[in-house]
């Protein structure tokens, strides 16, 4: 069966600054995956805006869209447990099946947990939560996407990133940051329709997130 994959980047003063983050993780998928990969130029000009890099044995298709806030988000917790999604491919109707029913409850996207009911990531965003001093994130081994956002964290995160585990029954409890390569860093305002903590450094994360040196 042929795949489609997909990388979604920010082009943002006319660059894309997270460029060779995307161009490793789609390496590794289309060697994974055994997907031809065609020659994909980094985007320069132009307003800052969002394009879609769909990519099928070879071929190349590009979809371009206006960029979106970075104000906190809504979400909500899914009941459907995450089937896994180890590369970005557009075999994603379980997920958007997932956000639809998060936008009908007046959110933003939806939480997918494991069959146990620990956090996995959201259908659109890496999910990320704070304790005291250290950002954690889930183990990739649960069968999460190797996140752009994520990456860029760990890059720019004193002390790294921390691997961790967190039960959908404390996830109310802890500051959650969300992150994607089209909109950076942001806050979740809300869970489940519960106020949220949140922690000063998730803005400070914000505010240096599109700060890489360029190529």
């Amino acid at each position: 069966m042929k795949r489609t994959l997909i990388e979604t980047v920010r082009v943002i003063n006319g660059r894309v600054p997270l460029w060779s983050l995307h161009m490793d993780r789609l390496t590794r998928s289309c060697a994974a995956l055994e997907v031809t990969r065609p020659n994909v130029v980094e985007p320069r000009g132009g307003p800052d805006r969002v394009i879609r890099f769909e990519i099928r044995s070879g071929s190349l298709q590009l979809l371009e869209r206006a960029a979106e806030g970075t104000g906190p988000i809504h979400l909500v917790s899914s009941p459907a447990p995450h089937r896994g999604y180890r590369h970005k491919t557009a075999d994603r109707a379980w997920l958007q099946a997932a956000r639809s029913s998060a936008m009908m409850a007046a959110a933003d996207d939806a939480v997918l947990f494991t069959e146990s009911g620990v956090l996995v990531e959201g259908t659109r965003w890496a999910i990320g939560w704070w304790e005291g001093e250290a950002l954690c994130f889930p183990a990739l081994s649960l069968g999460g996407l190797p996140s752009v956002a994520r990456a860029r964290l760990s890059e720019i995160t004193r002390g790294g990133l921390r691997v961790a585990e967190l039960d959908g029954s404390a996830i109310l409890t802890k500051p959650l940051l969300a992150c994607n390569a089209a909109r950076g860093v942001v806050p979740v305002g809300l869970l489940d329709g519960t106020l949220m903590m949140q922690n000063h450094q998730t803005l400070a994360l914000q505010s240096r997130f599109w700060n890489r040196p360029l190529a």
